[in-house]
């Protein structure tokens, strides 16, 4: 880890579960840590339980992942402020409730544009600031199981759309394999597929076992640490005994 100390990561979704994690993880191996999220207030609730070191490498911005306009205000502002971003962890995402063959397309949209979406916007920003700085950066997706096989339980009728955003998830990581490498850079690029997190998100699901955000943050820090001619492409955490 030692050729990220003080490098500058971007997480988006920081607020809670994975995403503060994350932002643990990241503090505590030296870096930089800029937590995006809709509720910042909670992204600076997490900073005051900070070692004082810590509490001035962690810097919280609100964004909405969903609007053009916020990601790049915030962009702007960690290039401005902070000379660039050297990862990206696009972490932000939603569930919500319905079955969609009834469900409220404005629904629909939230889940495709806040999980989808704005991984790419994010994505595009992040890139462009480590090409333009010829630096060999990371960007990691946290994806799902459900991006690779959807399963059938009575507990998770209500998955809709959720798994065809986080199939395109799984799609998307292969296509920003082939063009960072295709556009001359040795930026890296990994998905993070967790099975069922016990976070806001599963609130109310009664499956058991179930994974910590602490084991997905691991499996996070382990991507970024390997050499530089290691790219981990795609990391299945499940919990033992799991049957999806």
């Amino acid at each position: 880890m030692e050729r990220w100390q003080n490098r500058v990561a971007v997480v988006t979704g920081a607020s809670s579960g994975i995403g503060a994690a994350i932002v643990k993880d990241l503090l505590n191996s030296g870096l930089k840590v800029v937590g995006l999220a809709r509720r910042v207030e909670r992204v600076e609730g997490l900073k005051t339980n900070l070692p004082g070191d810590q509490q001035k490498r962690l810097f919280a911005l609100q964004c909405d992942v969903t609007s053009e306009n916020s990601v790049n205000q915030a962009f702007d502002w960690i290039i401005q402020k902070l000379g660039g971003v050297d990862i990206l962890v696009n972490n932000a995402g939603v569930v919500r409730p319905g079955k969609l063959s009834t469900m409220d397309i404005s629904l629909v949209r939230e889940i495709i544009d806040t999980n989808v979406i704005g991984v790419v916007m994010a994505t595009k920003r992040a890139f462009q600031s480590m090409k333009d700085r010829n630096f060999d950066g990371h960007v990691l997706i946290i994806n799902s199981i459900v991006g690779h096989s959807i399963p059938c339980f009575p507990t998770l009728v209500d998955l809709n759309v959720y798994p065809a955003s986080k199939y395109a998830v799984t799609a998307i990581t292969e296509v920003y394999r082939q063009e960072f490498k295709g556009l001359g850079t040795k930026i890296k690029i990994t998905s993070v597929s967790p099975g069922l997190v016990k976070t806001e998100i599963t609130e109310g699901f009664a499956a058991a076992p179930i994974l910590s955000p602490e084991d997905i943050s691991s499996g996070v820090m382990y991507a970024i640490s390997t050499p530089p001619h290691v790219q981990v492409h795609e990391i299945t955490i499940k919990p033992v005994g799991e049957n999806m």
